[in-house]
């Protein structure tokens, strides 16, 4: 055990949990010796049959049949029976609480204010002083340790800033990531017995070993390595902390507080930010419901652990509690340990990319995601795969924003300002009342800006920090997922840039975006993939060229999901103005492949041959500039481009075809055939006489 915890390469991280040092006896109370030796459980032989066998349950959704299945239900039917005291945030109870205890209210007040402001007069000397710079190391430990003697809500405040090489130097992102590591422990002794109460059994009837002393300590709890009498099978115990609902309460009823006070007086700020503070603060207390953070974990697994990179570990339900968590034990490197990563064969950046496209489809997809992606919570393993942990904060994007986040991103690259501030009302950003028209003249100014980078140049933060300049001109309201996704996506993007500082997260996003376009039938993103394409009626083959190139690196892309949903739309009842645009756009390539066809033939000839066949005429056969010749090839071979981008996907199948013959049998389909046909067949009829009619004075130039 002793080597397990000094190597600090493997690690379970459970509610911001990491391994850290071992505590130390004076870390921690001492004990009775027969409690310590009762702790230990580590036997030379197999212990005495508990009185009462549990066997675990099957713990995968996926996995389960028949009667496991009943007995998982169960299980977890007993492990909500247990939790059914657990606290529910309510306002109103703590206002009740604390309301009538001003003098607990005020000593907190006081010790909060006398530690953040001593902090803050310290920094203002230091910068008199002009020593700032030479006493970041110095200010960064102090602030750790004024975050980790306020207590838990100082302490995730501190293991956000830890993610961000943004906001925070570098002395402060060290000092602060010791935030999910390092905290001080409450006594074994406790969190056995609150072990035992918890799940009414003696201890050695549960685990046949467990660690003498935590293995990782956390804002909210504990973490001991264990092994199941039952089976064998090495778990994590996480066990709450005592008292942590008062700690965490009279911190919320104060932050309110303040928060009812930012809303009336500080008009800088229009978000309704007691709203905000309600949002996070039922979050946090979901994170005391261990069960309830078992169920998300089921959940978040069943939805995403498909994934052959991706790994949730399991809840075992007949050793959850309220206040206690059993899983499996997940050995892992933190992903912000770059070099012991690198040791294992491993790339940080291919981890976070897959930690990126695994968020996306959280966000995108299904709309359940994990809204606390420190890296305490995010392991690599051995085999290379990223574990998930901590299911304690999870949140939801509702519906109709999911799809208008893909909406926005498309109206963003097409510079479309009135479209992307109509785009805050499905957002949930405006009311519908509210007049967009004066927003756009604010996001012009702005992205007309940032989107000369390219999309692989973008910064999130650049894009967030100019976003928010415009959110505090206007009456904005951000609803709370949609902080937290803004939460989520920058702590990744924070992630990558230890080991990337160039990275951007929205060049690792675009190929997800183009994906969902080429390939999602919902209308709203068929809507928005058309607007993409087409422009003043022209389709832009170099956008789905791009949209290809992109798509085809996300690992789900499918060539035969690609464009059927707008060939759908093409040939439904709604399509009729993109059929007129359509079939000018097919006579177009089409003449292209036929006039490419005759100027390679023409090229293949040689001179003397060509002198005889067309009367010594240089000039050629036809009567087309240069400049549209090589606008016709350009156009000839942009198209062959994108044929072979679908040729090259590995599903390619020539039968994907067949859906589009089976759909051009049917009469709409027949109709706008025929109409294509009569184009292409008027075009080259129109270039034929034009040939034949021509004076030889008329030729412009010669297309060899």
């Amino acid at each position: 055990m002793m080597s397990f915890v000094a190597a600090g390469s493997q690690c379970f991280c459970s509610s911001s949990l990491a391994l850290g040092p071992r505590p130390t006896s004076a870390s921690r109370p001492k004990t009775r010796r027969a409690r310590e030796a009762r702790a230990a459980l580590v036997e030379a032989r197999p212990p005495p049959a508990p009185a009462r066998v549990i066997r675990p349950a099957v713990r995968d959704a996926n996995l389960i049949v028949g009667g496991d299945r009943t007995e998982d239900l169960q299980a977890e039917a007993r492990a909500m029976a247990r939790a059914v005291n657990a606290s529910v945030y309510s306002p109103e109870v703590l206002a009740v609480q604390y309301g009538s205890r001003p003098i607990k209210v005020l000593r907190r007040t006081l010790e909060i204010l006398t530690g953040l402001g001593s902090f803050g007069l310290k920094l203002l000397l230091d910068k008199r002083n002009g020593v700032f710079d030479q006493k970041k190391g110095i200010r960064a430990a102090e602030l750790r340790r004024i975050f980790t003697r306020l207590g838990p809500t100082f302490v995730k405040l501190g293991q956000g800033l830890s993610t961000r090489p943004d906001i925070c130097p570098p002395e402060y992102l060290e000092e602060l990531a010791e935030l999910q590591d390092a905290l001080p422990t409450f006594p074994d002794a406790e969190a056995f017995s609150c072990i035992e109460r918890e799940l009414g059994l003696p201890l050695d009837s549960i685990f046949s070993s467990i660690s003498p002393s935590p293995i990782a300590a956390a804002s909210l709890g504990q973490v001991y390595k264990a092994q199941l009498a039952y089976s064998g099978q090495t778990v994590a115990v996480k066990v709450q902390r005592p008292g942590i609902e008062e700690a965490i309460g009279l911190d919320f009823y104060l932050i309110r507080g303040l928060g009812f006070f930012i809303n009336k007086y500080v008009d800088i700020i229009t978000s309704d930010v007691v709203a905000l503070i309600d949002e996070f603060a039922r979050r946090v207390y979901q994170e005391l419901n261990y069960v309830q953070e078992g169920q998300n974990a089921r959940r978040f697994k069943k939805l995403y652990a498909d994934r052959e990179d991706i790994l949730v570990p399991d809840i075992f339900w007949d050793y959850t509690s309220g206040k206690v968590l059993t899983m499996e034990w997940v050995d892992g490197v933190k992903l912000n340990e770059q070099d012991a990563i690198e040791r294992q064969g491993l790339k940080v950046l291919d981890l976070v990319n897959t930690g990126i496209q695994c968020s996306l489809r959280q966000l995108l997809e299904y709309g359940y995601f994990h809204a606390d992606p420190h890296p305490g919570n995010l392991l690599a393993t051995p085999e290379g795969k990223l574990a998930f942990l901590d299911f304690g904060m999870m949140s939801e994007t509702p519906e109709e924003a999911r799809f208008a986040i893909i909406g926005h991103v498309v109206h963003m690259v097409n510079r479309d300002y009135e479209a992307m501030a109509r785009d805050y009302y499905a957002l949930d950003f405006l009311s519908r009342d509210v007049d967009v028209s004066p927003i756009v003249p604010a996001l012009r100014n702005f992205f007309d800006d940032a989107l000369n980078y390219t999309v692989s140049e973008l910064n999130f933060k650049t894009l967030v920090n100019g976003l928010g300049a415009v959110f505090y001109q206007y009456p904005f309201n951000v609803p709370a997922y949609y902080a937290l996704i803004l939460r989520s996506l920058t702590v990744l993007e924070g992630l990558a840039l230890y080991a990337d500082p160039n990275f951007k997260v929205l060049a690792a996003s675009y190929p997800y975006f183009a994906k969902r376009l080429l390939t999602d039938p919902n209308p709203y993103l068929r809507d928005a993939l058309i607007e993409l394409l087409f422009k003043d009626g022209r389709f832009r083959w170099n956008r789905l060229e791009n949209l290809l190139v992109q798509g085809s690196k996300d690992r789900d892309f499918s060539a035969n999901d690609a464009l059927q949903p707008v060939l759908k739309l093409l040939l439904g009842p709604d399509g009729e103005q993109l059929q007129i645009l359509v079939i000018k756009e097919a006579v177009r390539v089409t003449e292209a492949v036929v006039i490419g066809t005759v100027v390679d033939t023409y090229n293949s000839i040689p001179n003397v041959v060509r002198a005889l066949i067309f009367n010594a005429n240089v000039a050629g056969p036809l009567t087309v500039s240069d400049s549209e010749i090589d606008s016709m090839m350009a156009l000839r071979d942009q198209v062959f481009r994108i044929w072979g981008l679908l040729r090259s996907s590995q599903d390619f199948d020539p039968a994907l075809l067949q859906p589009i013959l089976q759909v051009l049998q049917q009469p709409e389909a027949r109709s706008l055939g025929e109409r294509v046909i009569g184009g292409i067949t008027q075009r080259l009829a129109a270039r034929l006489l034009q040939q034949v009619l021509r004076a030889p004075t008329t030729v412009s130039t010669s297309i060899s």
